[in-house]
């Protein structure tokens, strides 16, 4: 399967995920072979962050940088992976984090994520986060698959 893309429709049917926490619009490839899916993110004026990320001066704050990745990673396995359909991905781990350079409102942010690394219920990826094709932020992200009656224990 070589997908040319997905759409907000076909996200929120893969994502629990809602405004304001959805962040990812829009999938423009994912490709089982190569273990890659590429996003995107606009980031908006109205973002509500903004209000107080820096009113000023307003930056995307890192972590959401890092959730986005997260929410990109977790379209691809529950786009690939059939067994997951049903199942939650919570974090278990963030490596290496790095960030470049500042994302500011009006910037599309360009997500990829590649060599999805499964043993049991976890997933570790890398991911890098691109403005314009710059470098802004990259990261291994781990997570953990559970079923959704587990959050509730």
């Amino acid at each position: 399967m070589n997908s040319k893309g997905l759409g907000s429709r076909e996200i929120m049917k893969l994502l629990p995920h809602r405004y304001p926490f959805l962040m990812v619009d829009r999938v423009e490839e994912i490709d089982p072979k190569r273990e890659y899916i590429r996003a995107i993110k606009n980031v908006s004026h109205n973002e509500p962050y903004f209000q107080g990320h820096f009113p000023e001066n307003p930056i995307m704050p890192g972590v959401l940088i890092i959730e986005t990745m997260a929410q990109v990673g977790g379209i691809y396995i529950k786009t690939v992976f059939p067994e997951a359909q049903d199942k939650l991905f919570v974090f278990a781990a963030i490596d290496k984090a790095r960030f470049r350079r500042p994302v500011f409102p009006g910037d599309t942010l360009t997500i990829e994520a590649q060599g999805f690394k499964r043993k049991g219920h976890i997933i570790k990826t890398t991911a890098k986060a691109l403005v314009q094709g710059r470098l802004v932020a990259e990261a291994e992200i781990t997570a953990a698959i559970i079923e959704p009656g587990e959050l509730h224990a």
